[in-house]
């Protein structure tokens, strides 16, 4: 096989004549790149002048930061495990609202799913109404949903468990459905051969296959809803969000930065503990965190 530096510049000229393009992009697609780039520069344009960015701006706000920063340093020492025990038991009320949210999502998901799967619901017009629900659900802020259920429930993490579980209905059904559609048909058929109902095949078919994945959806939505929980508060959701707010409010910087190493720490404890879980359900022990 001849290779590229074996071909004579009249070789490589004649090629060029017959095939242009592959050698250069035309007219067309010359003229499509410089539009696309336009197009780019002009909205990186108009975002900085509608956002009133300019480096003086930038400058200003650094130092601003850096003049906030100064009172969050060193962070506040509770004098009193009493006093500790405030957002301890906030970091908890957050830890609650995540769980009960995700557990919910993931109990009204696995019937959904179901309905979702190509392989499962063969009827097409049904299972695209069904699709469309799950990207209804998805298209739902966790923080726009909080603010309607604080309307309807009050204050208090309940607003941010519904909507931490309705958003991720949408998100784990659709997860879900994926992970049905990829499963091996042998099962399946070898089910059905030996005379098993349709409740057998998702009993010993489908659902062995499947698991690993959903757990492991399950508690990658858990690590996200835990930091989802903390905004959540802010708004009145409960939890140490709310506690958050109210010393930003109060000017308490330094104990400010006290609850966010708290929430730091308690996020990594808990993404490690998940990471390391899904690990084992997928059969990975060398995990790290």
């Amino acid at each position: 096989m001849r290779q590229p530096s074996d071909l004579s510049a009249a070789e490589i000229a004649a090629a060029r004549a017959r095939l242009p393009q592959a050698f250069s992009a035309g007219p067309r697609e010359s003229l499509l790149k410089a539009g696309a780039w336009l197009l780019f520069a002009a909205l990186v344009l108009y975002a900085l002048i509608e956002f009133n960015f300019s480096p003086t701006r930038l400058w200003e706000g650094l130092g601003k930061l850096g003049f906030v920063l100064g009172f969050m340093l060193p962070p506040y020492v509770w004098p009193s495990w009493e006093l500790f025990m405030e957002p301890v038991a906030a970091i908890g009320e957050t830890l609650a609202m995540a769980f009960l949210g995700t557990l919910l999502a993931a109990l009204a998901a696995l019937p959904l799913s179901f309905l979702g799967a190509k392989n499962i619901l063969r009827v097409e017009w049904m299972r695209f109404g069904v699709r469309r629900g799950f990207d209804t659900l998805r298209a739902f802020e966790q923080l726009v949903l909080a603010l309607i259920f604080i309307r309807a429930f009050g204050l208090g993490p309940l607003a941010g468990i519904f909507a931490i579980a309705i958003s991720d209905i949408g998100v784990l059904s659709k997860l879900f459905s994926e992970a049905i559609e990829n499963i091996d048909q042998k099962q399946v058929e070898g089910v059905r051969a030996s005379g098993g109902g349709p409740l057998q095949v998702i009993r010993l078919a489908i659902l062995p296959q499947v698991l690993p994945v959903m757990l492991s959806n399950v508690l990658y939505q858990l690590e996200s809803n835990t930091r989802s929980a903390t905004i959540l508060g802010i708004v009145g959701a409960g939890g140490i969000g709310q506690l958050l707010y109210d010393r930003i409010g109060a000017n308490n910087w330094d104990e400010v930065m006290s609850i966010v190493l708290l929430i730091l720490v308690t996020v990594y404890a808990i993404d490690s503990l998940s990471g390391w879980l899904r690990g084992r359900i997928i059969g990975k022990n060398e995990y790290r965190p």
